[in-house]
């Protein structure tokens, strides 16, 4: 999946005839990083990605074709792919193949130990978050508030207000965390400038 991302990042920055530098200045992302995702050597966030299709003049939608296949609405276990890896702090993994229609965005996600040198910064965007905890302790901040989430517990939040998490334990915690806005739906009266 994230060779083909590189590809068509590649495509479009050379339709442009934009440079890798020009790029890198448009989405403040490093050269480096920019030509290994070309390449299809490394992965991507999905806010870089988003930040990348802007710079680009395209939705974010277009990185991700889906094949008729794809469509079904049944994802099998072995058909999860990773949307998202941070080596050092999470994984996240589609828990859909049609996630263009949708209001939803389902995810399971792996929250890795916290490094001793980690600052953990809460956040706040537009939408509303649940989180089910699978497996595992993980410490959740919410509007200046520290809560202890053990397997069973669930959090539903508006994103509006400040929020972020991190994994105290020296083990992996699993949840499963559905937000909207899904910033893969379809929007067709929606242009790029406007999702800005």
């Amino acid at each position: 999946m994230f060779s083909e991302i590189g590809s068509k990042i590649n495509k479009l920055r050379l339709d442009k005839k934009l440079t890798l530098k020009e790029l890198s200045q448009l989405t403040n992302l490093s050269v480096g990083f920019l030509s290994q995702l070309e390449r299809g050597l490394t992965t991507v966030a999905i806010d870089s990605l988003d930040n990348i299709a802007k710079a680009l003049g395209v939705d974010i939608n277009y990185f991700f074709t889906l094949t008729k296949e794809q469509s079904r609405f049944i994802q099998k276990s072995y058909e999860r792919e990773v949307i998202f890896m941070d080596k050092d702090n999470f994984i996240q993994y589609h828990l859909s193949h049609s996630l263009g229609d949708k209001k939803m965005f389902p995810r399971l996600v792996e929250v890795y130990p916290k490094r001793d040198n980690e600052t953990v910064l809460t956040y706040a965007h537009e939408g509303e978050e649940f989180i089910y905890i699978l497996e595992g302790i993980l410490t959740y901040y919410y509007d200046g508030e520290k809560n202890e989430l053990y397997p069973g517990d669930s959090v539903h939040i508006r994103s509006t207000s400040s929020h972020n998490w991190e994994n105290n334990t020296n083990k992996i915690v699993k949840l499963l965390m559905v937000s909207t806005p899904n910033r893969f739906a379809e929007n067709p009266e929606e242009s790029p400038a406007q999702t800005e």
